[in-house]
């Protein structure tokens, strides 16, 4: 038996189970920080076959390791899973129009119920492989909650839990199956508070001193700052407090949410910083008081170029997933439900990616049935984060792609919790499962691989991981 065959069989033999617990995962729908349940269930079935789990994982309740280790000495592969979901994206599972499972509430519009449930077969599968060929290594799966809000993996690599760990590999529910050709972008959250006085609007405004006024000054700082950044930072923000409903108040407290991208952890902090000065300027225009509390960093991805070479022949051995025909056309009915603006932007990227003789081919049957090559040379930056570059800065990491979803899914919308709840999420994730598990025993098999993936990190980060947030801040569990 080859070592795919194996794998596959180590996959498949758990099928039933693992898509029952992504279905549940799927149907508990938790938001960052509250995965109890999601959490549990993955704990429990490693705990059934062996792991030994290690709970609240660098101080937070719902991260966990859990790791099994066969004879002494060997390599040490990490595998990350994910399973939080997103406010608001509730959506019947497999159904095509919009109809909530509950309106307004969470849904899996990342598809983490699939990605943690996929990362958990593979590194079941890899325990099945180091019992059954006597091969004595660890494998770790990474319980990493809350990656949709404030994150845990960077909190956990500056707990020290991917030290001595030779490679980590995950992957991520997508419309395309690749290893991730492209970096993201680090970030940096942040809870700007304003606090004034309260008067009488009508009565007595000279008195007062509006904490609202100073939050709005601060939005129109910033978006004059953002014409004098460089081209690949963003700025986001989100008011969670106006300071109240009634306009004939003065506002005496305000918070306004705030994120900055940039592709460099440095470049981010620079232009954090800049934000910082545009809000101490609000405040000093409308004598109030401002300050501001750091709830989140991630540092970016960058591929590590010696993983993906490997990882890009076992997806090709591995293959796309499976599709049948219902599946392509659900597939379709999901492409076809977006609003005319967005479908015909999604047709102008396929014809962009795929070539524009492809275009009606592709909308008629979409989903990814090929297994795209790693480019060579630099990567360009993408504009979303991930705190799965924290790991990358604490150990060789490298992120796959699986088509789990229609041809130009956009994420984080009602659509891709549909997918993540239906065949395509299901049949996505026993694919990667496959691919991860091989990509873990081929490169625990190959030493010059681990030898020079360990050069090629040492070379980008000095070998040390460097936490962007500030060594105070801790997980704002509950605050965040």
């Amino acid at each position: 038996m080859t070592d795919l065959e194996f794998i596959r069989a180590a996959v498949d033999k758990r099928k039933e189970a693992i898509l029952d617990a992504c279905s549940r995962i799927w149907e508990y729908a938790e938001l960052p920080y509250e995965e109890t349940r999601s959490s549990a269930l993955l704990q429990e079935m490693l705990r059934q076959e062996g792991f030994e789990v290690t709970v609240a994982a660098a101080g937070i309740p719902t991260a966990f390791t859990a790791r099994f280790q066969y004879g002494e000495g060997g390599p040490v592969m990490g595998i990350l899973g994910e399973f939080d979901a997103l406010a608001t994206l509730s959506q019947k599972a497999g159904c095509a129009r919009r109809e909530p499972v509950t309106p307004g509430a969470p849904g899996h519009g990342c598809g983490h119920c699939c990605l943690g449930t996929g990362a958990l077969a593979a590194a079941l599968a890899v325990r099945d492989y180091l019992l059954a060929y006597q091969k004595p290594a660890t494998v770790i799966y990474y319980g990493c909650a809350a990656e949709e809000g404030a994150g845990a993996k960077q909190f956990m690599a500056r707990a020290g839990l991917f030290d001595g760990v030779d490679f980590v590999y995950t992957w991520h529910p997508s419309d395309r199956n690749e290893v991730q050709p492209t970096c993201s972008v680090a970030i940096m959250g942040a809870n700007f508070q304003f606090f004034g006085r309260a008067s009488h609007a009508g009565g007595s405004p000279h008195l007062g001193r509006s904490a609202l006024d100073a939050a709005e000054l601060m939005s129109v700082g910033v978006n004059y700052l953002r014409e004098h950044m460089i081209d690949k930072a963003r700025i986001h923000y989100a008011y969670v407090d106006a300071g109240g409903t009634a306009p004939n108040v003065v506002q005496d407290h305000s918070l306004v949410k705030y994120e900055v991208r940039a592709p460099k952890v440095e470049q981010m902090k620079e232009l954090f910083e800049r934000v910082v000065k545009v809000a101490e300027g609000a405040a000093l225009m409308t004598e109030t008081r401002m300050q501001y509390e750091i709830t989140m960093a991630f540092s970016d991805y960058v591929p590590n170029d010696t993983l993906a070479r490997l990882a890009e022949g076992c997806m090709k051995e591995v293959g796309a997933p499976e599709w049948d025909e219902k599946d392509f056309r659900l597939a379709r009915d999901f492409l076809e439900s977006y609003d005319p603006d967005t479908l015909q932007a999604i047709k102008e990227q396929i014809a962009a990616e795929y070539g524009a003789e492809r275009l009606e081919a592709i909308l008629e049957r979409p989903l990814d049935t090929e297994v795209h090559s790693y480019p060579a040379g630099p990567h360009p930056y993408e504009s979303g984060s991930t705190d799965v570059g924290d790991v990358g800065y604490a150990a060789p990491t490298l992120n796959l792609h699986v088509a789990s979803c229609c041809i130009g899914n956009v994420g984080h919308t009602w659509q891709m919790t549909g997918q993540a709840g239906s065949s395509l999420g299901h049949k996505g994730l026993l694919t990667a499962a496959k691919a991860l598990a091989l990509c873990c025993v081929r490169t625990m098999e190959n030493p010059e691989v681990i030898r020079q993936a360990r050069k090629e990190y040492e070379a980008r980060t000095g070998g040390v991981y460097r936490c962007p947030l500030p060594d105070d801040v801790e997980p704002p569990v509950g605050r965040y």
